[in-house]
């Protein structure tokens, strides 16, 4: 059985970093499509961040330049690295994983999600 554990959401001031972790369980990182997405109160669910199998990532142009996705395939857990945060990236953050290779970055195309870790950004 897959699970994905969030960790490392939080409360910030504009400005800020937090590094968010997923493990994962029943699943392995290596060579698969994972991506964090969030969602804010009254907002639809949005991808941020993407890695794909080779390793290539893709970013929302809101994420661009102040967010970096990575993963460790030793640890078996995929991190978000969130800088510069801003007011408007609060939100729920959840890992997904997809049973694939390249992404299709829609959030029907992953397969198993982690129940989300909270950040909130003041101004």
């Amino acid at each position: 059985q897959v699970h994905l554990a969030e960790s490392g959401g939080g409360s910030v001031q504009a400005g800020g970093s937090l590094r968010l972790s997923c493990a994962a369980s029943g699943y392995s990182v290596r060579s698969r499509c994972m991506g964090w997405f969030r969602q804010a109160p009254g907002k639809e669910r949005e991808g941020v961040a993407f890695i794909d199998g080779s390793g290539t990532t893709r970013y929302a142009d809101s994420a661009k330049g102040r967010f970096t996705i990575s993963r460790d395939n030793a640890k078996n857990t995929l991190y978000l690295q969130t800088d510069s945060l801003k007011p408007e990236d609060t939100g729920r953050y959840y890992c997904a994983a997809a049973e694939r290779y390249w992404c299709a970055y829609e959030a029907t195309s992953f397969n198993y999600w982690g129940q989300g870790t909270q950040v909130t950004v003041s101004s």
